[in-house]
């Protein structure tokens, strides 16, 4: 397997470290204080610097306006973003956006592409995936109580769905519904594009996510859909293929997380090692001349880098055979590298003492907010579920 990295892409990452220094970071105290709206302008001059380097949307095709970058090579980017919340956000390739503009690339037709999609990549609005709902296991997405009927060439959505993450502002949803409840499992669903403006779409609120409310991209929406009414072509893809779809948009998803978890582990490393050098425990005893503060900062440079190269070695397998033939590999970096981003995190958190649980450091937002890492996307046990039966499948175990 080759992890190469291209002179074009290591470029790429240098610009990318060179903005997250320069011109995200310095937001991020007003962020924390004042939430998404208080840096929404400084967002936006942001992102006009980033167009001007030529370093937008890398993760999307050439020809719909993107830097046209392999999934290796987006995941080798995408850690360097990942060290700020904010990162991914001024290059427009933030969840939950980024996987609509997957999905919408690949299955959109021509109109929607127009109305929807391109509108998306240029960074003209935001969108949000509604999946999950509150009454049934987001383990289990092939489950769901919410439905679309088709009534004189409209689809009417019932039902509420939560954790819909930037629903907050957002333009549309890519909504998850059964369409068929007869039909097998997997078959039930289709997804749709449903206009914040339509009929029945209702925002009930922003979910407090261990006392963090968010507002605006920077949250988790509870979303009610009450006899919503869209046009009939605003189905995306074909009848009854909303399981199939979502897997396809999950599959990369998860090695574009896995990579940001990454980048953050990277971020909380380094402010680790910082303060174990010059926080004194007593005149002239650095709190890195403990034992145990050093084997913090050797486990954590030892697991931080066995995760980046499983990650990379899963996104080189979808790059050359396809998210089918890296599932397994997916489902291992998803479980490894949540609980490798919480150890680090959680080591980097104790060695700055009180100091660590204040919004002075990005490390208590991250807390927060990616102790949840090991839920999204499949829980944890769900994916060692998987590797698991995998490896008894092969030894012809029934």
């Amino acid at each position: 397997m080759d992890f190469s990295v291209s002179d074009r892409v290591r470029d790429l990452g240098a610009k990318m470290r060179l903005l997250v220094d320069t011109a995200v970071i310095p937001l991020e105290g007003k962020f924390f204080a004042g939430g998404f709206a208080a840096v929404t302008a400084d967002l936006e001059g942001v992102r006009a610097e980033v167009r001007a380097r030529g370093l937008w949307a890398p993760q999307i095709a050439l020809e719909l306006g993107g830097l046209g970058l392999t999934l290796l090579e987006f995941g080798q980017v995408s850690r360097e973003l990942g060290r700020s919340p904010l990162g991914h956000y001024v290059c427009n390739c933030q969840a939950p956006d980024a996987g609509n503009m997957e999905v919408l690339a690949e299955f959109a037709d021509p109109e929607q592409r127009q109305r929807f999609l391109m509108p998306l990549i240029r960074g003209e609005i935001r969108s949000c995936f509604a999946m999950t709902e509150p009454d049934l296991p987001g383990s289990n997405p092939s489950w769901l109580a919410t439905t679309a009927t088709l009534e004189r060439a409209e689809w009417v959505i019932r039902g509420r769905k939560w954790f819909t993450s930037s629903a907050d502002g957002a333009e549309f949803a890519v909504v998850m519904a059964v369409t068929d409840p007869e039909a097998p499992p997997r078959r039930r669903a289709s997804l749709f594009l449903v206009p914040r403006a339509s009929p029945g779409f209702r925002l009930v609120r922003n979910l407090p996510v261990m006392g963090d409310t968010g507002s605006g991209w920077a949250s988790h929406g509870e979303v009610e859909f009450d006899e919503c009414r869209v046009p009939a072509n605003h189905l995306l893809g074909e009848f009854g293929q909303g399981f199939r779809m979502a897997q396809a948009r999950l599959g990369p998803g998860r090695i574009h997380h896995c990579m940001r978890w990454l980048g953050i582990c990277e971020r909380a490393y380094d402010l680790l090692c910082a303060r174990a050098a010059k926080r004194e425990l007593a005149p002239g005893e650095p709190l890195g001349d403990r034992q145990l503060v050093q084997a913090w900062i050797a486990d954590s440079r030892a697991e931080i880098s066995a995760a980046t190269l499983l990650v990379l070695q899963a996104a080189w397998k979808i790059d050359r055979e396809g998210a089918r033939a890296a599932r397994e590999d997916v489902s291992m970096i998803k479980f490894h590298t949540a609980r490798v981003l919480g150890r680090v995190l959680d080591r980097a958190l104790q060695a700055h003492g009180a100091l660590g649980m204040t919004d002075l450091t990005p490390l208590a937002y991250f807390y927060r907010h990616e102790r949840a890492a090991r839920i999204y996307d499949g829980p944890d046990e769900v994916h060692q579920s998987l590797v698991a039966r995998s490896a008894l499948d092969r030894q012809g175990m029934k």
